[in-house]
């Protein structure tokens, strides 16, 4: 047998050795990205999976096996240089045709998940809200909706927003809950909607409020105290949702006192003595006492022979000035973890004692 005899029959082995998988993957790889890039859009994901799997397992192709390949699959093709690093090509290849999402899902082995419908169900926030918020908001509703949203709560739930309300509501209200029958699927739904949108702030939905409740916050702690509590008030009564939110990121210079010791230390320590007296002029007596027990001996009696001079000079505006440096600075110091703020809840305690 000649030589060339002998090597035509080991590139038969070789060819035989392909799987067509294999042999496919090798043409696309040889055609260049453009051409393969379009060609990838018509196969199926499992077809691409089997191409992927192919061209990871080639190695070097010879010319001569190459073009055997294209005569096989009766394609034409411009002559070059030999298939190298198949894997590496075929994986460039896919990255720039298909997103990461689709290259993702067919890498994966496992099936891809599901998209949830629709956003979470609301009744698992709605237990946790405070019984006499949750009770407000009822009071405003139709006792029909109301008996809807309690027979979607808990038993123990249920019952303490029920005490939270008048005796003839709540009698209605238990009256509509002991003959409610199965609701229409579409009907839930509505008064989920309502729910999210007027009771959660939509925070169920997924939609992210944060930023402009801190906008909102940002805006009214620039107030004085007493604007402060008048914007409040008027938001409360106008039924504005989710006030909680803004309670929360609400801080004025007469909530210092409110501070914990620790918390207060902490403030003070990093406040300029300037800063500090031009904050406490025509302060309360109280809230006086409270910064200056948080601050060094050396400099608190620096701060009382400065109080003690009056403020005669002094502008207003400087000192609504200085107290808002002190509350900005507090409120950054609890966003960085540093301190505590005072909660919504304690104030309403505070004001109630």
């Amino acid at each position: 047998m000649s030589a060339r005899t002998s090597v035509r029959q080991d590139d038969d082995a070789g060819m035989a050795e392909l799987s067509k998988p294999q042999k496919a993957a090798a043409i696309l790889v040889a055609m260049g990205k453009p051409s393969a890039s379009r060609l990838l859009k018509f196969f199926k994901q499992e077809e691409l999976k089997s191409l992927i799997q192919a061209a990871r397992a080639l190695s070097a192709i010879p010319q001569n096996e190459l073009e055997s390949i294209v005569a096989e699959f009766e394609a034409e093709f411009t002559e070059g240089g030999g298939l190298i690093d198949s894997g590496d090509a075929m994986d460039t290849i896919l990255n720039e045709s298909l997103t990461a999402e689709e290259m993702s899902a067919l890498m994966s082995k496992a099936p891809p998940k599901a998209e949830p419908e629709g956003p979470p169900p609301v009744w698992p926030e709605v237990a946790k809200l405070a019984p006499e918020r949750l009770a407000d908001f009822l009071s405003a509703e139709h006792p029909q909706t109301s008996a809807l949203i309690l027979s979607n709560l808990s038993s123990q739930v249920a019952a303490e927003v029920l005490v939270k309300l008048d005796k003839p509501m709540r009698t209605d209200i238990i009256k509509r809950m002991m003959s409610i029958a199965t609701m229409p699927a579409a009907a839930i739904k509505i008064v989920e909607s309502q729910i999210r949108t007027r009771l959660l702030g939509d925070t169920s939905g997924g939609k992210d409020n944060s930023v402009a409740h801190t906008r909102v916050a940002n805006l009214l702690n620039e107030m004085d105290k007493a604007q402060l509590d008048e914007v409040m008030q008027d938001l409360a009564n106008a039924g504005a949702g989710n006030l909680a939110a803004i309670r929360a990121r609400l801080f004025s210079f007469e909530d210092v006192e409110r501070l914990d010791q620790r918390s207060r230390v902490t403030l003070f320590d990093g406040l300029s003595t300037e800063l500090v007296t031009l904050g406490l002029r025509n302060a309360p007596a109280g809230l006086t006492e409270a910064i200056l027990a948080s601050i060094g001996a050396r400099s608190r009696r620096m701060i009382e022979s400065e109080l003690a001079a009056g403020s005669e000079g002094i502008q207003a505006a400087d000192i609504l000035r200085a107290r808002r440096t002190i509350a900005s600075t507090a409120i950054r110091l609890s966003g960085e973890g540093t301190i505590t703020l005072p909660s919504a809840d304690d104030a309403a305690e505070q004001a109630a004692a």
